[in-house]
């Protein structure tokens, strides 16, 4: 689909241009604040299981959150390295959760059909309730990305990120969105 990878690069780059001031002031409230690197690399199952190290900014120290991983948890803005993922075509904006290679490695249901499509950055399951899903349901949100994604659908979820990162996670959950079936 060279639209999605399309809107993928330019919002990408956009973002980044747009939040560098943010990037730049947690990068460094990361390093001031705690011994270690700045960007934690998660190992994670791309298109076709291919495996990929998804970036986020590093939130903890000696096992436990920081001060500073606690505010960046809290917008999500620890999830922001992730744009470098999808300049490199790793991850896209919107798409199935980024799963670990373990957890799809053997299995042949759900977990296999995601690796149809790039993980995302959002998707269905944030604007839908994220952590507070029960993990069922967010298969069940991610296969019916899967199975009916189109570039409207993305642009949908995009605007309906924006509200949810900014409420951060105290908010119980947003409402859901109307799957949209394509003929």
């Amino acid at each position: 689909m060279p639209a999605k990878r399309a809107v993928d690069l330019t919002g990408a780059l956009l973002l980044l241009l747009v939040l560098s001031p943010v990037l730049l002031t947690a990068s460094a409230a990361v390093a001031l604040t705690s011994a270690g690197p700045v960007l934690e690399r998660h190992r994670r199952a791309g298109l076709g299981g291919r495996p990929f190290a998804m970036f986020t900014f590093r939130t903890s120290y000696a096992g436990r959150v920081t001060a500073v991983g606690r505010a960046l948890r809290r917008n999500f803005t620890d999830r922001l390295p992730q744009l470098l993922n999808v300049i490199r075509g790793e991850m896209s904006l919107v798409g199935p959760l980024p799963l670990a290679p373990d957890a799809v490695r053997d299995g042949l249901g759900p977990e296999r059909a995601r690796l149809a499509v790039r993980p995302g950055m959002t998707g269905l399951w944030q604007v839908g309730g994220r952590s507070e899903l029960p993990w069922e349901e967010m298969t069940v949100l991610d296969l019916h990305y899967v199975e009916q994604h189109w570039l409207g659908l993305d642009l949908v979820i995009l605007a309906r990120t924006v509200p949810v990162a900014v409420a951060g996670r105290r908010v119980a959950h947003a409402a859901p969105v109307t799957p949209v079936r394509v003929a």
